[in-house]
């Protein structure tokens, strides 16, 4: 049985928190299960040198695990990121960037920076959905400063770990079920269905076609009840 006596198919609880950073143009804290992230936006009137003659802006990603988030003490990467920890920001980056219009962002900068401050499993997919919500609000309040003509979001985003744990099918994996996993995936899915990046490993055996529409399927029910907890945190969030 999981944790809480959870199906299958059943998400852990999820909160998201926004606003949570007094500072940032746009924030908040998401809790899924004991997974908590802190997600701020910050607004750069600049781009990458690499960017100065194009007619775009750009979002970019920064990710930390912060040394206590997990049962024993993780070092802090004080000499550069490691490949994990490089992974998972362009991940974030890639993400958030695939259902914005840059164009509407010519001359600005959006850096995203997640925070682990307490890990169990689903800390990419976590930042990756608490991002959208920091992301959403700096954005809104770019445009009722003036910034920009409007909020160039296209659609919503948010992301989810699927796996199998023997020979059972479940959606959104604590850190135990991640950990012994046979196949374990992350599915970065758009409101309306459309596949941003697929992550997907066997860990043993390889898994066939009808196991891959099995997790599909499982998270893009999972997504979907993400981006209704990312809507109720931004019911109050002007666009």
């Amino acid at each position: 049985m999981r944790t809480l006596n959870r199906f299958s198919d059943e998400l852990r609880t999820v909160e998201i928190i926004s606003n949570f950073n007094p500072y940032a143009e746009g924030s908040c804290l998401i809790k899924c299960g004991n997974t908590h992230v802190i997600c701020t936006a910050s607004v750069d009137d600049k781009v990458p040198l690499w960017l100065k003659n194009e007619e775009k802006g750009w979002i970019t990603a920064e990710y930390a695990l912060l040394p206590r988030a997990t049962s024993t003490r993780v070092s802090r990467e004080t000499h550069g990121v490691g490949g994990r920890t490089h992974e998972i920001q362009r991940l974030i980056g890639r993400s958030l960037r695939s259902i914005v219009d840059l164009s509407v962002l010519r001359g600005f900068s959006i850096l995203i920076d997640c925070d682990v401050i307490q890990a169990d499993g689903g800390t990419r997919t976590a930042s990756i959905t608490g991002s959208f919500v920091a992301l959403y609000i700096a954005l809104a309040k770019m445009v009722k400063e003036g910034k920009i003509s409007h909020n160039p979001i296209r659609e919503f985003v948010a992301a989810i770990s699927v796996g199998i744990c023997h020979g059972e099918f479940l959606l959104d994996l604590e850190y135990v079920e991640d950990s012994s996993a046979q196949v374990d995936a992350n599915f970065v899915l758009t409101e309306s269905g459309r596949i941003v990046e697929i992550q997907g490993t066997a860990e043993g055996e390889p898994f066939t076609q009808d196991d891959y529409t099995h997790l599909m399927n499982l998270a893009q029910k999972g997504v979907a009840l993400l981006i209704q907890k990312q809507k109720e945190a931004l019911k109050n969030v002007e666009i």
